[in-house]
Protein backbone atom coordinates (compact mmCIF):
# COMPACT_ATOMS: atom_id res chain seq x y z
CA UNK A 1 0.00 0.00 0.00
CA UNK A 2 1.65 3.20 -1.27
CA UNK A 3 2.20 6.11 0.91
CA UNK A 4 -0.41 9.00 -0.11
CA UNK A 5 0.92 12.54 0.66
CA UNK A 6 1.39 16.07 -0.53
CA UNK A 7 4.34 18.34 0.15
CA UNK A 8 2.90 22.00 0.56
CA UNK A 9 4.89 25.33 1.07
CA UNK A 10 7.30 27.24 -0.29
CA UNK A 11 9.55 28.76 2.45
CA UNK A 12 9.67 26.35 4.45
CA UNK A 13 7.89 22.88 3.20
CA UNK A 14 5.25 20.71 4.84
CA UNK A 15 4.14 16.74 4.73
CA UNK A 16 0.71 15.78 4.50
CA UNK A 17 -0.05 12.16 4.98
CA UNK A 18 -3.10 10.08 4.15
CA UNK A 19 -3.34 7.42 6.33
CA UNK A 20 -5.29 4.43 5.13
CA UNK A 21 -7.21 2.26 7.82
CA UNK A 22 -4.45 0.41 9.77
CA UNK A 23 -1.49 2.20 7.51
CA UNK A 24 1.23 3.10 10.41
CA UNK A 25 4.21 5.87 9.98
CA UNK A 26 6.66 6.93 12.54
CA UNK A 27 8.53 10.18 12.52
CA UNK A 28 11.47 11.58 14.58
CA UNK A 29 10.25 13.42 17.50
CA UNK A 30 9.84 17.10 17.24
CA UNK A 31 8.96 16.79 13.65
CA UNK A 32 5.30 15.89 14.00
CA UNK A 33 2.41 18.89 13.44
CA UNK A 34 -1.05 17.71 13.35
CA UNK A 35 -3.13 14.54 13.02
CA UNK A 36 -7.15 13.45 12.59
CA UNK A 37 -8.24 12.36 15.93
CA UNK A 38 -8.90 8.78 14.90
CA UNK A 39 -4.69 8.40 14.41
CA UNK A 40 -3.39 7.16 17.35
CA UNK A 41 0.37 8.25 18.62
CA UNK A 42 2.28 5.88 20.09
CA UNK A 43 6.22 7.01 21.41
CA UNK A 44 8.83 4.16 21.69
CA UNK A 45 12.44 3.62 22.02
CA UNK A 46 12.85 0.74 19.24
CA UNK A 47 12.63 1.46 15.47
CA UNK A 48 10.82 -0.63 13.12
CA UNK A 49 13.49 -3.06 12.16
CA UNK A 50 13.80 -3.71 16.07
CA UNK A 51 10.19 -4.14 15.99
CA UNK A 52 10.22 -7.14 13.68
CA UNK A 53 13.09 -8.49 15.19
CA UNK A 54 11.51 -8.52 18.24
CA UNK A 55 8.14 -9.97 16.18
CA UNK A 56 10.80 -13.48 15.27
CA UNK A 57 13.43 -13.20 18.29
CA UNK A 58 11.19 -15.98 19.66
CA UNK A 59 10.46 -15.89 23.64
CA UNK A 60 12.09 -16.77 26.92
CA UNK A 61 14.33 -14.86 29.22
CA UNK A 62 16.77 -15.40 25.50
CA UNK A 63 14.25 -13.47 23.25
CA UNK A 64 13.74 -10.98 25.90
CA UNK A 65 17.33 -10.25 26.08
CA UNK A 66 18.23 -9.86 22.73
CA UNK A 67 14.80 -7.72 22.45
CA UNK A 68 16.64 -5.48 25.31
CA UNK A 69 19.97 -5.43 23.67
CA UNK A 70 18.87 -4.47 20.01
CA UNK A 71 16.70 -1.54 21.46
CA UNK A 72 19.74 -0.21 23.42
CA UNK A 73 22.11 -0.66 20.66
CA UNK A 74 19.80 1.15 18.26
CA UNK A 75 19.12 3.95 20.51
CA UNK A 76 22.85 4.68 21.25
CA UNK A 77 23.63 4.97 17.87
CA UNK A 78 20.41 7.54 17.78
CA UNK A 79 22.36 9.27 20.45
CA UNK A 80 25.76 8.71 18.72
CA UNK A 81 24.45 10.71 15.85
CA UNK A 82 22.64 13.30 17.85
CA UNK A 83 19.38 12.37 17.09
CA UNK A 84 16.11 12.12 19.19
CA UNK A 85 16.32 8.53 21.05
CA UNK A 86 12.50 7.73 20.24
CA UNK A 87 10.28 7.53 17.46
CA UNK A 88 6.71 8.76 17.14
CA UNK A 89 4.28 5.96 15.69
CA UNK A 90 1.35 7.29 14.25
CA UNK A 91 -1.66 4.83 12.92
CA UNK A 92 -5.34 5.40 11.25
CA UNK A 93 -8.13 3.72 13.21
CA UNK A 94 -11.64 3.42 11.79
CA UNK A 95 -10.97 4.76 8.81
CA UNK A 96 -8.79 7.04 6.87
CA UNK A 97 -6.55 9.53 9.04
CA UNK A 98 -4.71 13.10 8.12
CA UNK A 99 -1.04 14.24 9.81
CA UNK A 100 1.16 16.66 9.00
CA UNK A 101 4.92 16.70 9.53
CA UNK A 102 7.54 18.97 9.18
CA UNK A 103 11.51 19.90 8.90
CA UNK A 104 13.31 21.93 11.52
CA UNK A 105 14.44 24.67 8.98
CA UNK A 106 13.50 26.81 6.06
CA UNK A 107 13.90 24.64 3.05
CA UNK A 108 12.57 21.76 1.10
CA UNK A 109 10.96 18.12 1.65
CA UNK A 110 11.25 15.05 -0.39
CA UNK A 111 9.36 11.76 -0.69
CA UNK A 112 12.03 8.98 -1.58
CA UNK A 113 11.11 5.48 -2.77
CA UNK A 114 12.59 2.70 -1.28
CA UNK A 115 12.56 -1.32 -2.90
CA UNK A 116 14.75 -3.87 -1.61
CA UNK A 117 18.35 -3.27 -2.83
CA UNK A 118 17.86 0.35 -3.44
CA UNK A 119 18.87 2.39 0.34
CA UNK A 120 19.67 5.75 0.39
CA UNK A 121 21.81 7.60 2.90
CA UNK A 122 21.06 11.59 4.06
CA UNK A 123 22.97 14.18 6.51
CA UNK A 124 22.54 14.22 9.96
CA UNK A 125 18.92 15.16 10.87
CA UNK A 126 17.32 14.90 7.33
CA UNK A 127 15.23 12.40 8.43
CA UNK A 128 11.37 13.11 9.13
CA UNK A 129 9.13 10.47 8.39
CA UNK A 130 8.69 6.81 7.22
CA UNK A 131 6.19 3.91 6.68
CA UNK A 132 7.03 0.96 8.78
CA UNK A 133 8.56 -0.68 6.28
CA UNK A 134 11.29 1.72 6.18
CA UNK A 135 14.39 0.70 8.50
CA UNK A 136 15.95 3.84 10.06
CA UNK A 137 20.05 3.46 11.16
CA UNK A 138 23.44 4.89 11.07
CA UNK A 139 26.11 4.47 8.78
CA UNK A 140 30.04 5.87 9.48
CA UNK A 141 31.63 7.55 6.63
CA UNK A 142 35.00 7.55 8.41
CA UNK A 143 36.42 9.58 11.24
CA UNK A 144 39.33 10.85 9.14
CA UNK A 145 36.63 11.52 6.12
CA UNK A 146 34.20 12.77 8.45
CA UNK A 147 36.34 15.39 10.29
CA UNK A 148 38.37 16.55 7.11
CA UNK A 149 34.60 17.67 5.85
CA UNK A 150 33.54 19.11 8.69
CA UNK A 151 29.92 17.60 8.92
CA UNK A 152 30.87 14.87 11.59
CA UNK A 153 31.28 10.94 10.26
CA UNK A 154 28.08 9.57 10.92
CA UNK A 155 25.24 9.35 7.81
CA UNK A 156 21.59 8.28 8.39
CA UNK A 157 20.49 5.11 6.41
CA UNK A 158 17.46 4.32 5.36
CA UNK A 159 16.86 0.25 3.48
CA UNK A 160 13.52 -1.38 3.43
CA UNK A 161 10.72 -0.66 1.43
CA UNK A 162 8.23 2.42 1.14
CA UNK A 163 8.15 6.07 1.60
CA UNK A 164 10.78 8.16 3.79
CA UNK A 165 10.17 11.45 3.89
CA UNK A 166 13.86 14.07 4.60
CA UNK A 167 14.05 18.04 4.46
CA UNK A 168 16.80 20.01 4.14
CA UNK A 169 17.49 23.56 4.21
CA UNK A 170 17.12 25.81 1.14
CA UNK A 171 16.07 24.39 -2.44
CA UNK A 172 17.06 21.37 -3.19
CA UNK A 173 18.21 20.10 -6.95
CA UNK A 174 18.05 16.24 -7.76
CA UNK A 175 21.24 15.31 -9.98
CA UNK A 176 22.88 11.91 -11.26
CA UNK A 177 26.45 11.29 -11.46
CA UNK A 178 26.12 9.23 -14.53
CA UNK A 179 25.41 13.50 -16.42
CA UNK A 180 28.28 14.39 -14.83
CA UNK A 181 31.38 11.94 -15.37
CA UNK A 182 30.46 10.21 -12.51
CA UNK A 183 31.96 12.48 -10.13
CA UNK A 184 30.73 16.02 -8.48
CA UNK A 185 32.71 18.09 -5.99
CA UNK A 186 30.60 20.04 -3.69
CA UNK A 187 30.39 22.33 -0.99
CA UNK A 188 30.83 19.65 2.61
CA UNK A 189 27.45 21.40 3.74
CA UNK A 190 25.17 21.38 0.84
CA UNK A 191 24.59 17.63 0.52
CA UNK A 192 21.53 16.22 1.14
CA UNK A 193 21.61 12.64 0.60
CA UNK A 194 22.25 10.29 -2.27
CA UNK A 195 22.16 6.49 -3.05
CA UNK A 196 23.97 3.76 -1.78
CA UNK A 197 26.66 2.92 -4.01
CA UNK A 198 27.48 6.31 -4.45
CA UNK A 199 31.25 6.85 -3.12
CA UNK A 200 31.50 9.66 -0.40
CA UNK A 201 34.61 11.28 0.24
CA UNK A 202 36.66 14.40 0.68
CA UNK A 203 39.88 16.05 -1.05
CA UNK A 204 42.20 18.67 -0.74
CA UNK A 205 40.68 21.84 -3.22
CA UNK A 206 43.86 22.57 -5.55
CA UNK A 207 47.58 21.96 -4.50
CA UNK A 208 49.43 24.00 -1.54
CA UNK A 209 50.57 26.45 -4.27
CA UNK A 210 49.78 29.92 -4.29
CA UNK A 211 46.67 29.82 -5.88
CA UNK A 212 45.27 27.14 -3.68
CA UNK A 213 46.39 28.85 -0.51
CA UNK A 214 44.18 31.96 -2.58
CA UNK A 215 41.37 29.56 -2.39
CA UNK A 216 41.12 28.42 0.72
CA UNK A 217 42.10 32.02 2.44
CA UNK A 218 39.16 33.62 0.84
CA UNK A 219 36.75 31.15 -1.48
CA UNK A 220 35.41 30.62 1.69
CA UNK A 221 35.83 26.67 1.28
CA UNK A 222 38.85 26.11 3.40
CA UNK A 223 41.20 23.11 1.92
CA UNK A 224 38.41 20.70 1.55
CA UNK A 225 35.32 19.83 -0.83
CA UNK A 226 33.50 16.67 -0.47
CA UNK A 227 33.31 14.43 -3.25
CA UNK A 228 30.41 12.06 -4.76
CA UNK A 229 31.19 9.37 -6.76
CA UNK A 230 30.23 6.54 -9.01
CA UNK A 231 26.89 5.57 -10.22
CA UNK A 232 23.32 6.95 -8.61
CA UNK A 233 21.45 10.18 -7.97
CA UNK A 234 22.12 12.73 -5.14
CA UNK A 235 20.39 15.40 -3.34
CA UNK A 236 22.21 18.87 -2.57
CA UNK A 237 20.56 21.60 -0.90
CA UNK A 238 21.70 25.27 -1.54
CA UNK A 239 21.83 26.41 1.83
CA UNK A 240 24.25 25.49 4.72
CA UNK A 241 23.54 25.13 8.46
CA UNK A 242 27.06 27.18 8.71
CA UNK A 243 26.02 29.47 6.10
CA UNK A 244 22.16 30.42 8.18
CA UNK A 245 24.37 30.61 11.33
CA UNK A 246 27.31 33.11 10.19
CA UNK A 247 24.66 35.27 7.94
CA UNK A 248 22.13 35.47 11.22
CA UNK A 249 25.10 36.40 13.44
CA UNK A 250 26.44 38.54 10.94
CA UNK A 251 23.38 40.20 11.11
CA UNK A 252 23.47 40.64 14.63
CA UNK A 253 26.57 42.41 14.34
CA UNK A 254 29.44 39.56 14.34
CA UNK A 255 31.08 39.07 11.51
CA UNK A 256 32.26 35.26 12.14
CA UNK A 257 33.67 34.62 8.35
CA UNK A 258 36.11 37.17 8.78
CA UNK A 259 37.66 39.13 5.74
CA UNK A 260 39.63 36.00 4.96
CA UNK A 261 36.55 33.41 4.22
CA UNK A 262 37.28 30.10 5.39
CA UNK A 263 40.50 29.36 6.19
CA UNK A 264 40.69 31.83 8.99
CA UNK A 265 37.57 32.06 9.72
CA UNK A 266 35.95 31.93 13.32
CA UNK A 267 32.97 29.68 12.35
CA UNK A 268 29.76 29.35 14.68
CA UNK A 269 30.05 25.74 15.33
Amino acid sequence: MALQLQIVGNAMQMAVVQLQPGQTVYCEAGKFLFKTANVSMDTRISGPNNNQQQQGGGGGVGGMLRQAMGTAMQAGQRMLAGESIAFQYFTAQGGEGTLGFAGTLPGEMRALELTPGRAWLAEKDAFVAAESGVNFGIAFSGLRTGMAGGEGFILEKFTGQGTVIIAGAGNFIDLDLAEFGGKLQVDTGCIVAFEEGVRYGVERVGRMNRQGVMNAMFGGEGLSLATLEGQGKVILQSMTLEGLANALRKAQGGDKEGPTGGLFGTRVQ
